[in-house]
């Protein structure tokens, strides 16, 4: 007769993990905490028999250990949503020898609430969009440093647009701000252009990161989609194909709108609550060039906007439909890489 495999549960630290083994009928063969090792773990988790399916809550770090138990112990491994995972667990209670008991069990009936386990190249890009959003917000707040360094010196309208090289150049020659004042400007301004260049270099490597990338190569082929919208969206998205249809990729962009709906009354309360909000707001923005440039989506805007609904609205419903109809254009170049 053959033997079922152990299921494990493993509740992950940086410095440690606590790991609990369970049989096929649910007995606790061992809970107890090791070094964050993924050999320490195979040796502590195999002492009680075959490993079968094992479940490390998704958390930073966790996806890292996670492929090295795949590739080098040759085990099976989910990521548990850690969300879920608490609701489910319907204990005020939070320790380590719990929580690792709880996926444990979670992943021995199959009730647990998996996350997909992005390959390493997925989140070695996601690293390097993030960190340039970072410096964007760093610019945008830059920015923001010196409009309200001229609100508070009352300095009247400007000559030419904001941030233009006329615009800069009328801002060196300012006299109505004392020395002190002009040292904190030229600071901001200095800072500004290093940033400027920092993301152009950073954009470089997104460009030579995707470089033979199919999937950026077909989002960079449509309409108002550029090489940082492309990267972000593979990113975030990693493969289409792990999506069954458009509706469910445009719920998990957090696109979808919340229904709060009772008895008779109908309505929506906005968009729900999920996804990533850099990737939703990168999609928010192409929604908005893609309504001004793109013939049919274009189209879209003038019929919403002429049963009354409000631009932003109407911007956030182009959003949604498109991922929806993204969904069924990347598909083949997914199953063709």
């Amino acid at each position: 007769m053959a033997r079922i495999a152990n299921s494990v549960g493993l509740d992950y630290h940086q410095d440690a993990v606590q790991v609990c083994v369970e049989n096929a009928d649910g007995r606790v063969l061992g809970n107890r905490k090791c070094p964050n090792q993924w050999e320490v773990i195979r040796t502590v988790a195999e002492q009680f028999g075959e490993v079968g399916s094992v479940a490390i809550e998704a958390c930073t770090g966790a996806a890292d250990l996670a492929e090295e138990l795949i590739q080098e112990a040759g085990w099976s491994v989910a990521l548990g949503h850690p969300g879920f995972v608490n609701r489910m667990k319907q204990n005020p209670d939070k320790t380590d020898f719990s929580d690792a008991r709880m996926l444990a069990d979670l992943v021995r009936v199959g009730y647990l609430p998996r996350v997909w386990l992005a390959p390493r190249e997925v989140r070695e890009l996601r690293c390097v969009t993030r960190y340039r959003q970072q410096l964007v917000n760093e610019r945008r707040n830059a920015k923001l440093r010196i409009t309200a360094l001229l609100r508070e010196h009352r300095v009247g309208s400007a000559p030419a647009r904001r941030w233009t090289r006329a615009w800069r150049a009328w801002l060196s020659g300012l006299t109505a701000l004392g020395v002190p004042t002009r040292r904190v400007m030229e600071r901001h301004l200095i800072r500004l252009e290093g940033l400027k260049k920092e993301i152009e270099e950073v954009e470089d490597w997104l460009a030579e990161m995707t470089e033979s990338d199919a999937v950026v190569e077909r989002l960079r082929s449509l309409k108002g989609i550029g090489l940082v919208t492309a990267c972000v969206i593979r990113a975030e998205i990693g493969r289409f194909d792990r999506f069954q249809s458009g509706k469910q990729l445009a719920r998990f962009c957090g696109l979808s709108p919340r229904n709060v709906s009772s008895g008779t009354r109908q309505a929506d309360a906005g968009l729900i609550r999920a996804g990533n909000p850099q990737l939703r707001a990168t999609l928010i923005e192409a929604a908005q060039r893609l309504v001004r440039f793109d013939p049919r989506w274009k189209a879209l805007r003038v019929r919403l906007q002429r049963a009354g609904k409000p631009y932003n609205v109407i911007v956030a419903a182009v959003a949604n439909r498109w991922m929806r109809w993204l969904f069924h254009q990347v598909q083949p170049e997914v199953a063709a890489a």
